[in-house]
């Protein structure tokens, strides 16, 4: 991936052989690179990768591979926790194996109601996932702990894992693309949603039934930058993805990520972007007011295929304040004060060919 990249701008990266195993030290934000096994008679041994973005390091930790793990794909993440299907026996779980603080030999392993599709091959393609918390501890009030999941076509499914036995389906009044994501407000305590063509946001509460209608609340935009009429028409031919993401003072974000595409230079397949960001400044009779801004002050956020985030940058050293990182089409950092991408690499000292695991995974502490 970073060789395709390599020409966008200059790489971000320090020395290509850092390595380091995770300390006492808080670790994160970061992306899962891949696990190395090296099968033994004492269990199934391996060695998780994490590429540590605010030192720009490689982060190890020694880990016994979860049986349930071997034929299942990781295809969500949410407050560092893995989403996993099998597609041979259809299981589903939960899983903190990408921790790196997590237990090394027993890993925790949440399994999930099998999938229920509403209509034929709903269920194939997960959008992605979003969880109201982390799981809580088995003695812990579980009714907080919501799961949702959002597939590509109109089927949304939540559940509470250990109380409900099956999905709760919901039929969206709309459908979604690969890039639609779901995410959840700490603050509102709703999932949100956003809608093709990001003009409006409908939401669900934590009392959902399939009969429910969601919440639909207007995106109204101000104060768009100006730019030149060609220039316009240009992005509006141009990819885009559309994603709400929460601060952790309770802001919220609407990101705009226009991206264009070059089928015919295969080196080079997709271009420079172009982010817009617009902050919520007031609801009023169901319409949200957004306004166009290019200062999110000390906050960066972090964009994926994962359920989004976005941290303080002063909280972690290393991290640039005021700026956007994206990983999926492109693994790029925008910053937004001084206008510049830059592309990251990552270090040597991993496999040749690694899985595509477009997920940024929030900061972990001991």
């Amino acid at each position: 991936m970073s060789r395709l990249l390599s020409k966008l701008s200059l790489l971000i990266h320090k020395n290509s052989r850092s390595i380091r195993s995770f300390s006492s030290s808080t670790t994160g934000p970061c992306v899962s690179i891949c696990t190395i096994m090296e099968p033994s008679p004492d269990g199934n041994l391996g060695q998780l990768l994490l590429f540590n973005i605010p030192d720009l390091k490689l982060v190890t930790a020694d880990k016994t591979y979860p049986d349930e793990l071997y034929d299942a794909q990781l295809v969500g993440a949410s407050h560092g926790w893995g989403l996993f299907s099998n597609r041979t026996n259809r299981s589903v779980l939960i899983s903190d194996y990408l921790n790196p603080y997590a237990s090394k030999s027993k890993p925790k392993m949440i399994h999930l109601p099998f999938f229920t599709p509403m209509y034929s091959g709903q269920t194939e393609v997960v959008c992605n996932v979003a969880m109201s918390c982390s799981p809580p501890d088995q003695d812990d009030n579980q009714e907080d702990w919501v799961v949702g999941i959002k597939f590509l076509g109109r089927q949304l499914s939540l559940c509470r894992p250990r109380r409900d036995l099956r999905w709760t389906n919901i039929l969206t009044p709309f459908e979604s693309w690969e890039i639609s994501k779901l995410m959840y407000s700490k603050k509102d305590q709703r999932f949100y949603l956003l809608a093709p063509g990001g003009n409006y946001l409908c939401s669900w509460d934590l009392n959902f039934k399939e009969d429910k209608k969601p919440k639909f609340h207007e995106l109204v935009l101000h104060d768009l930058p100006n730019m030149p009429l060609s220039h316009s028409k240009l992005l509006d031919s141009f990819s885009r993805e559309d994603h709400w993401v929460e601060s952790p003072s309770g802001e919220s974000f609407l990101v705009k990520w226009y991206c264009e595409y070059s089928p015919e230079n295969t080196s080079n397949w997709c271009k420079s972007p172009t982010v817009l960001v617009f902050r919520e400044e007031e609801t009023k009779d169901g319409r949200k007011n957004m306004r166009y801004t290019d200062d999110i002050g000390d906050l960066c956020i972090f964009i994926s295929k994962g359920e989004d985030f976005c941290v303080k940058a002063s909280s972690h050293p290393g991290l640039q304040p005021n700026s956007i990182c994206l990983h999926g089409r492109l693994f790029v950092i925008l910053n937004l004060t001084k206008r510049t991408l830059g592309c990251y690499e990552y270090p040597e000292g991993i496999p040749k060919r690694i899985p595509y695991l477009p997920y940024w995974l929030p900061p972990f502490s001991p």
